[in-house]
This record gives structure tokens, C-alpha cells and sequence, in this order.
């Protein structure tokens, strides 16, 4: 899911802007990175999404507060690499292999592993009406843990933001 958080419609102008605001559990931290369009780590800060999924207005998203968790969770974690690929408003037929988002999220995540990242995490966000069969979902998860060569990837059935945790 590319965040939305704080996102608003002006109904008179149809224009979409996000307000700004970013909550505590949102804040950036030295320890969380992402991985830029350019495949370059830069320090993590919302909306992470901005030059991914840049045909729509980005807000909050998912992705900081997890990774803010994590470190709360466990102080002595290390460094948190965010692997942002998230586009609103797809469908989950244009995530299958093969399918250009799909191919673009394998890029973005060996390319992740190939700068010494490891895979400890995965959030996969995808539209409720996609999501309705819970086998599919797994058999998903499995396809796609194999193709990142992590086949024993925990990932949530909340089925696009793709969090990888180094």
C-alpha cells in the first residue's frame, strides 16, 4: 500500500494533497533507510512512496511505523532497509510474474540483497478485493518468496508495500 495517510480530495478542484503532518510512530530515525527509484539507499522519511508511485499523491503509509516498531521492539536490531514498491489503484493481475510491477518488485529486491541486505520481513499490502481466498493468497506468498530466493519469507496475509528488514 503506498500511503495515503493524510491524503484529501478537494472536491471543488479534484486536486489531492497531503496535509504534511507526520505522527510520532512515522518520524525518521538514523537506523531506517529505503531504496530510491534510483536503487540508491537514502535515509527513510514519508512519504516513502514519493518517487515510486508517482502518477498519485503520497501520504503515511504502513512502512515507517513498522519499521519504527521493530527498532523499539528490539533496540539493538540494526539497520532497517525499506524496499518501497507499492502502486495504488493496481490489481493483483498486474503483480503476477511476468507483469511488469511484478518484475520491477523482484529488481528492487535482489538489488536490496545485493548490497548486503538479508531478508528478516515482509509486508505485502493488497486491496481487500483481491484478497477475498486465503489459499490464493498463500500460494502468492510462496511464488513470490521463491522468486526473492527466500522461500521460508514470513509475510502477512494482509496482502503493496514491500518492506524487506536488514
Amino acid at each position: 500500500m503506498a500511503g495515503r495517510g493524510g491524503v484529501t480530495n478537494d472536491t471543488s478542484t479534484g486536486i489531492t494533497t497531503w496535509d504534511g503532518v507526520v505522527p510520532p510512530q512515522c518520524q525518521p530515525n538514523p537506523s531506517i533507510f529505503r531504496l530510491a527509484a534510483d536503487l540508491a539507499w537514502v535515509e527513510a522519511r514519508e512519504p516513502i512512496h514519493a518517487d515510486i508511485d508517482v502518477n498519485k499523491t503520497n501520504g503515511i503509509g504502513p512502512g515507517m511505523p513498522f519499521a519504527n516498531a521493530m527498532l523499539t521492539q528490539d533496540p539493538n536490531f540494526g539497520l532497517v532497509g525499506l524496499v518501497p514498491c507499492a502502486i495504488g489503484g493496481t490489481n493483483i493481475s498486474e503483480w503476477q510474474k511476468g507483469e511488469f510491477l511484478y518484475e520491477q518488485l523482484v529488481k528492487r529486491a535482489q538489488t536490496a540483497l545485493q548490497t548486503r541486505g538479508v531478508y528478516r520481513a515482509m509486508l505485502w499490502y493488497k486491496g481487500e478485493s483481491d484478497t477475498i481466498n486465503k489459499e490464493d493468497a498463500e500460494l502468492y506468498r510462496r511464488s513470490l518468496g521463491a522468486d526473492l530466493r527466500a522461500p521460508d519469507l514470513h509475510a502477512r496475509e494482509l496482502f503493496c508495500e514491500l518492506l524487506f528488514v536488514q
